[in-house]
């Protein structure tokens, strides 16, 4: 059953004040589109954890550091809704960008501490723009429960403190990171790899696997860190922003591994950032 498409906040309370008085749980997976197996399965998570499900889909252009990034983001609408109806959720919501930020919108959501560094540091003000409109859609939605998957590990710590300490009133759920038969961390971003780019492209986790090991084994973190950029490089990658250990839930620097850990990693490869993280320890 293909869902209702929505794009106006009138119409989605329309829908969510009648659950509410039902005392329906509702569940939001919020995208930006593109929708790949990754986003379904949190979709099929929130259908066992909800009564209702809305998925949103927002390209959001305030967690876009680069123009060009934001213009060759894939939009795929139609398919995205194709998609979703096998897991019949109950509304799609696509709000017209004055949905969410209204003619003199001013008004900025920042988050500190696990927003500061990672991500934080080569993406200035992205954290800010993802709890932004985060803050918007719990809103909107009235959810109960929001999920979001692990491979975006750094904006699910985001979110979770948001809404812990804004008071939201929304359980943020966060998902396993589903990957490709080679280990490629499923993203929308995955579209825009070239044929050859997609070949290298699982360099990326492999090298991580095999740090995660070393790390695990008691080599020496500063030494397995530095080959495991080398190998990612000489796998074809243009760049590595970032490969480091930090802890789970405050994103602190590790350089003993002590408790369980995160491995989060940042790479260039041919015009497209892929990102991924594994959990060490």
């Amino acid at each position: 059953m293909t869902a209702p498409i929505i794009r106006t906040k009138a119409d989605l309370h329309a829908l969510t004040l009648g659950w509410r008085r039902a005392g329906e749980v509702i569940g939001v997976v919020p995208t930006m589109g593109a929708l790949h197996e990754g986003h379904l399965s949190l979709v099929a998570a929130a259908k066992v954890g909800c009564d209702r499900v809305i998925v949103t889909i927002f390209v959001n252009p305030k967690q876009f550091n680069d123009p060009k990034d934001l213009e060759d983001y894939p939009r795929t609408e139609n398919e995205d809704a194709r998609k979703l109806a096998r897991f019949s959720v109950d509304a799609i919501y696509v709000p017209d960008p004055d949905q969410i930020y209204p003619d003199g919108f001013s008004s900025t959501v920042s988050v500190a501490g696990v927003a500061d560094e990672l991500e934080g540091e080569h993406r200035p003000g992205h954290f800010d723009g993802v709890a932004t409109v985060v803050t918007k859609l719990f809103t909107q939605t009235m959810a109960d429960k929001a999920y979001f998957g692990e491979k975006d590990y750094q904006q699910l710590q985001v979110v979770t403190r948001l809404s812990a300490d804004l008071d939201l009133g929304t359980e943020v759920v966060g998902c396993p990171t589903i990957r490709e038969e080679d280990g490629l961390a499923m993203s929308s971003r995955n579209l825009l790899l070239s044929d050859r780019a997609r070949i290298k492209a699982p360099a990326l986790n492999a090298a991580m696997e095999r740090a995660k090991e070393r790390i695990e084994a008691g080599e020496d973190m500063t030494t397995v860190l530095g080959e495991a950029k080398a190998q990612v490089l000489a796998a074809g990658f243009n760049a590595v922003e970032y490969l480091e250990l930090r802890a789970v839930g405050t994103l602190a620097a590790v350089t003993t591994l002590e408790g369980p850990a995160r491995l989060l990693a940042a790479a260039q490869l041919a015009g497209v950032r892929l990102i991924d993280n594994i959990a060490v320890g």
